[in-house]
C-alpha cells in the first residue's frame, strides 16, 4: 500500500469501501478503511473486528454421509473412480449458503456413467449451493450412487469423533466459517497537531456472503455481546440514584411540601424503554423462527430488525410483493410467543 491514496473522513467517523473483486465464485475479497479514529482505536476495533469475523458468523456445511453399501470410510466401490473417503472430502469442500436453523437432510442420487458434480445435489429450498461445478466424484460404469447428506449451520469448526462412526454413516469435518481470512493493518498520521489513524481492515470468503455482508453480520455480533452491560449498567445508576434521592427527601424535614418521588422513577421507565428499544434493534430477523419464505420476503423490503419490523403494521406487511396472509399469521404468532409483541392491522 506504499504510495497508495485514499479518501477519508477528517471530521465524522465512517467507514467505507476502497477495494472490491471477485476472484471465483469461491473467493471474494474487499478492503474496507475506517478514519478518522484516535491514537489506539484502531488496534482496539482490528482486533475485535478480526476474531468476530474468523469465529462469531456461522457457516452451513454437510457434515454428515449416509450410505448402506459402504463399509468403511477407506473402502472403494466397484464402478466408482474415487475411494469413499476421497468422496468425503470433495463432499467437505462444497461451498452452502442458507437459512437453515439446526440440521436438515439432503441427498445425491445418480446413475453412471459421469461426472457427479455439487449440482446434483438434492437441498431442500432454503439451502443453495453458490457453485454448482464443484467436482464430487466420477462413475465410470453405469450403477447408482445414492447417498443421504446431513447439513447443518454453525460456526467454528466440528471435527468427526471415532464414536461418531455408524454402520453406513460417517461424519465429515467442518469448516463452518465462512471467511476465509482477515487482515487489519494501521496508517498514523497528523491533522492539526493531533495523532489520527486510519484502519484498513481485508477480508475473504467463500462466496456464501459477500465481504460487506461479513462485516455487518460480525459487527451486530459484537453488539450482541456487549449491549447488555450497557443497559445494565445506566439501569443500575438511575435505581442508585433514585434510592440516594428517597433517603434525602426522608431527612429532610424543613420542606412542608415534599418533592415529587417520580421524578428518577419516571427516568428509569425511560431507561428500560431505551434498552427494549436497544434490544430489539439488535435482533435481527434471522435470529427468529421465521420460515424462509417469509425470511426472504421480509429482508426484500428492507425489514432485518424487529425493530424494523414494528416500524409496519399488519396492513404495510401484506403490500409485500408475494406476502400472503398465512404468512401474516405466523409472523403474528411467533411475535406474540417469543416476544410478546402486537402488530396493529393500521398505523395510527
Amino acid at each position: 500500500m506504499i504510495g497508495e491514496k485514499v479518501t477519508v473522513s477528517f471530521r465524522t467517523l465512517e467507514w467505507k469501501c476502497v477495494e472490491s473483486r471477485t476472484d471465483s465464485k469461491r473467493l471474494y475479497y474487499e478492503r474496507f478503511i475506517l478514519s478518522p479514529l484516535r491514537k489506539g482505536q484502531a488496534d482496539t476495533i482490528g482486533i475485535a473486528m478480526r476474531r468476530a469475523l474468523l469465529g462469531e458468523i456461522e457457516g452451513t456445511c454437510i457434515t454428515r454421509v449416509k450410505s448402506e453399501n459402504v463399509h468403511h470410510e477407506y473402502s472403494t466401490i466397484t464402478g466408482i473412480q474415487e475411494s469413499v473417503h476421497e468422496i468425503l472430502m470433495n463432499l467437505k469442500e462444497i461451498v452452502l449458503r442458507s437459512n437453515l436453523y439446526g440440521t436438515c437432510g439432503a441427498s445425491i442420487c445418480v446413475r453412471g456413467p459421469g461426472y457427479v458434480t455439487a449440482q446434483d445435489i438434492i437441498l431442500p429450498p432454503y439451502v443453495e449451493i453458490v457453485d454448482n461445478t464443484q467436482y464430487i466424484a466420477s462413475l465410470t460404469e453405469p450403477i447408482d450412487l445414492c447417498i443421504g447428506l446431513e447439513i447443518e449451520r454453525n460456526r467454528g469448526s466440528l471435527i468427526k469423533m471415532p464414536h461418531n462412526f455408524q454402520d453406513g454413516s460417517y461424519p465429515i469435518d467442518a469448516v463452518f466459517m465462512p471467511v476465509r481470512n482477515v487482515n487489519h493493518s494501521i496508517h498514523s498520521y497528523e491533522f492539526r497537531n493531533e495523532k489520527h489513524e486510519i484502519l484498513f481492515l481485508e477480508i475473504w470468503t467463500n462466496g456464501s456472503l459477500t465481504p460487506k455482508e461479513a462485516l455487518h453480520e460480525a459487527s451486530r455480533k459484537l453488539i450482541d455481546l456487549f449491549i447488555s452491560f450497557l443497559s445494565k449498567e445506566e439501569e443500575n445508576l438511575l435505581l442508585k440514584l433514585s434510592k440516594k434521592e428517597e433517603n434525602l427527601l426522608l431527612e429532610d424535614t424543613q420542606h412542608t411540601v415534599p418533592l415529587s418521588l417520580f421524578t428518577f422513577h419516571d427516568k428509569l421507565d425511560k431507561v428500560r424503554k431505551n434498552k427494549k428499544k436497544r434490544a430489539l434493534k439488535s435482533i435481527f430477523i434471522d435470529q427468529s423462527e421465521f420460515s424462509p419464505r417469509v425470511y426472504n420476503c421480509l429482508k426484500r423490503s428492507g425489514i432485518y430488525t424487529l425493530l424494523d419490523l414494528l416500524n409496519n403494521s399488519q396492513e404495510d406487511l401484506m403490500k409485500i410483493q408475494h406476502f400472503r396472509l398465512e404468512d401474516l399469521k405466523e409472523l403474528l404468532d411467533i411475535l406474540e410467543k417469543h416476544f410478546v409483541i402486537h402488530l396493529p392491522k393500521k398505523k395510527f
